[in-house]
């Protein structure tokens, strides 16, 4: 599989529009050479980089097979939000307290058309669970 933007290459810099210090919205995000048996998809957004440990940005899940793409702001028909560490079910983008952060975009092909009981715990270990496979997009973002 293959994760791009339109709005930023992978390794580098996320333009500052879609994080907390411009308007905050998801950048567009599409995918291609899925596997065939693919039923749905899910989506994550983390920072490896935060202080604490990873922070979670953002995490989708059913996401309808036929979807290629997310559009900037926007969230698929069918597709369910999990809260994040921000704890809100929507996007929320870069906002690195110090220094350069990496921001890794991931699309997961899953081979289940919905994920049950659902929540920030367990997201990661339902979506390996179903993985068929995967493809990363990473960012970079400093805060002037």
């Amino acid at each position: 599989m293959k994760l791009k933007s339109k709005d930023f290459e992978d390794n580098s810099n996320i333009p500052s529009e879609f994080t907390c210090d411009g308007r905050d919205v998801s950048p567009q995000l599409s995918w291609e050479d899925v596997p065939a048996e693919t039923k749905s998809f899910a989506l994550s957004v983390t920072d490896p980089d935060a202080p604490m440990g990873t922070w979670i940005h953002w995490l989708v899940h059913d996401i309808p097979k036929d979807i290629r793409t997310v559009e900037q702001g926007g969230l698929p028909e069918g597709a369910k939000q999990v809260e994040n560490d921000f704890r809100m079910k929507e996007y929320g983008g870069p906002c690195p307290p110090s220094g350069t952060h990496r921001y890794i975009f991931t699309v997961y092909a899953l081979d289940v058309e919905h994920l049950e009981g659902v929540n920030k715990r367990n997201f990661f270990d339902k979506v390996r669970e179903h993985t068929l496979d995967k493809a990363v997009l990473k960012g970079l973002y400093k805060r002037k």
